[in-house]
């Protein structure tokens, strides 16, 4: 059948259906209805989907995987994605789809909730959470001022059996992808070798938190919202261990921004831009950091009094876009070829 055909059926079907009363909805109805492809926290997505759902009545479908996975599977998709949103617990798939042109631009008033640094130069990601990579540690068994001054310390043979770290975290090896676009592979590889023949490996960055709460290791590396998540349920002063910052741009204190892209394959586009719209909103906002316990990215929204001061992170430049090293494969493979994987 041809389009002009096509069209013509088509017309004469929806002119039937309303002469007799009945409704007619397109297949794919835009404004009604959004597919998020979501690689960020569970419980603080839904949180801000049911708050979405309650403002707009636009209903939110949410497709949870790992968020690299998801962006690869958007372009395999390709324009048959049912994807109208990514939500990536980092900037790097979004950097990766917006060089492959997969995103549509987000509205500039929108934008301006979010400081430039932390969304795309061109309007086709932003940034919506934040968080940082810290040293958890137990002052009763090692004091502030004798924690390692870098991260890149702990290849020394003084750290013997003192420290943790989850080598399977997402975080970590994102940590690793940054080492090795910044620092180049052999540091990376000499770093990794010095963890694992002086660190203890932890499969979860909780059971890493709670060996340092009970004693168990004198510190590891984990995220802040960890900690800071566990604080807010237990109360700060009921907490044993303590967190550290280095504090001079280090690795160390790293941070990873969770952001979000609309497809521009997507047939919703005005839902999708209403959505973004709300995350970055104050009350977006709000939403999501009380429950992550993440750094809200609108200065509007307040961070939780136990949080570190968001203006007071020292975190390292150049680590948003990793370039060739934003999919992992990078550091995927020097954990495997170390042995840690």
């Amino acid at each position: 059948m041809s389009l002009s055909l096509q069209h013509s059926v088509s017309v004469a079907l929806s002119t039937l259906f309303v002469a007799a009363g009945l409704s007619v909805t397109p297949v794919h109805a835009a404004s009604d209805s959004l597919v998020l492809y979501n690689g960020q926290h569970k419980d603080a997505t839904s949180a801000l989907i049911q708050a979405f759902e309650k403002k707009t009545q636009i209903k939110v479908e949410s497709r949870d995987g790992k968020s690299n996975e998801l962006a690869h599977q958007i372009i395999a998709e390709g324009d048959k994605s049912r994807a109208d949103i990514l939500y990536t617990e980092e900037s790097s798939p979004q950097v990766m789809l917006a060089q492959d042109g997969l995103l549509a631009e987000i509205n500039a008033e929108t934008l301006e909730n979010i400081p430039s640094d932390y969304r795309d130069a061109e309007n086709r990601w932003t940034g919506v959470l934040g968080r940082s990579r810290v040293v958890v540690y137990n002052p009763d068994m090692i004091d502030e001022a004798d924690l390692p001054t870098s991260v890149m310390d702990l290849q020394g043979d003084e750290w013997e059996g003192r420290f943790a770290f989850v080598p399977t975290s997402g975080a970590f090896q994102k940590q690793l992808s940054a080492m090795i676009k910044l620092e180049g592979r052999d540091t990376a590889k000499s770093w990794l070798e010095g963890l694992k023949k002086h660190g203890k490996i932890y499969r979860k960055n909780t059971v890493v938190l709670d060996a340092v709460e009970r004693g168990e290791i004198d510190f590891g590396l984990i995220n802040n919202y960890y900690w800071d998540r566990q604080a807010k349920e237990k109360g700060k002063e009921n907490m044993t261990s303590r967190l550290y910052f280095f504090g001079t741009n280090d690795l160390g204190d790293m941070l990873t921004v969770a952001s979000m892209g609309i497809l521009k394959s997507s047939d919703n586009q005005d839902a999708a831009q209403q959505f973004i719209a709300f995350a970055v909103s104050e009350e977006g906002q709000q939403i999501l950091t009380d429950k992550s316990a993440q750094y809200p990215l609108n200065t509007q929204a307040e961070t939780h009094p136990d949080l570190k001061p968001f203006a007071e992170l020292t975190p390292p430049k150049g680590t948003l876009d990793l370039g060739e090293y934003g999919d992992g494969k990078a550091a995927v493979e020097l954990l495997q070829e170390v042995g840690l994987l």
